[in-house]
């Protein structure tokens, strides 16, 4: 059953363009756990303080039944990556609300074919990702991955993860080195273990991309929302 949660007529706002870049300022809908996150219009909206930390965002989530984010790029990359993390904190997977594609229907053969030969990749590069380690501690101490978010299939946001190339101000001799052959992403082949991402088929893409071309043609969206769900408060510890 759908429950919605609206505060009283004097927490309502009239929104403009200059409110879109606080948090607080958005439309939430959701229906049967799936919760769609979407840009304001021009009408009376519920401010959410919920929204403006990231902590409180990530405690209603988890004290909430929604078991499944779907956020508008049109949001921008900012809330987008606020979004990410909380969604990450709270064990919620989180998806971009995109339109549909067309369906593979070869697509479960694809996901073996890609794990078998990730597989056999890792353990043949194993020794090579474990000398580059070793070089990366000694030429260039300090983290030895980085993980940043890429949209995969169906609009899914998910860590991909590399080697670090880059120190905090410029990318180091080694680190140039590793990217010239495509080495930093060697670990990527643990992504398509898990099933983020494919060998083949379609690229993954930046959170920068997905706000720029807001289209992302080849993925298929996860889910829709019924026209007729309720707007959602999140002050509430119960969504």
């Amino acid at each position: 059953m759908t429950t919605s949660i609206i505060p009283s007529v004097e927490n309502l706002y009239d929104v403009t363009q200059q409110h879109q870049n606080n948090r607080g300022y958005c439309t939430l809908y959701w229906r049967r756990g799936k919760l769609l996150v979407k840009p304001l219009g021009r009408v009376k909206q519920p401010y959410l303080p919920s929204l403006d930390s990231k902590r409180s965002l990530v405690e209603c989530l988890q004290h909430s039944p929604v078991s499944l984010v779907s956020i508008d790029p049109k949001l921008g990359e900012a809330l987008l990556r606020f979004w990410a993390d909380a969604c990450e904190e709270a064990q919620k997977p989180i998806f971009l609300s995109i339109p549909a594609g067309n369906k593979q229907p070869w697509r479960q053969l694809q996901r073996l074919i890609d794990w078998i030969a990730a597989l056999v990749l890792l353990l043949l590069v194993s020794p090579v990702m474990l000398g580059l380690i070793v070089l990366m501690q000694v030429y260039s101490p300090g983290s030895l991955f980085c993980r940043e978010w890429r949209v995969g299939e169906r609009g899914k946001l998910f860590r991909a993860v590399s080697f670090c190339t880059t120190t905090k101000h410029n990318i180091t001799p080694l680190g140039r080195w590793m990217r010239k052959y495509g080495l930093d992403n060697l670990p990527q082949l643990l992504n398509v273990l898990r099933g983020d991402m494919s060998l083949t088929g379609s690229c993954c893409w930046t959170l920068e991309d997905a706000v720029q071309l807001n289209k992302l043609p080849e993925i298929t969206a996860s889910w829709e929302v019924e026209a007729q769900s309720h707007r959602l408060h999140l002050d509430s510890q119960t969504l």
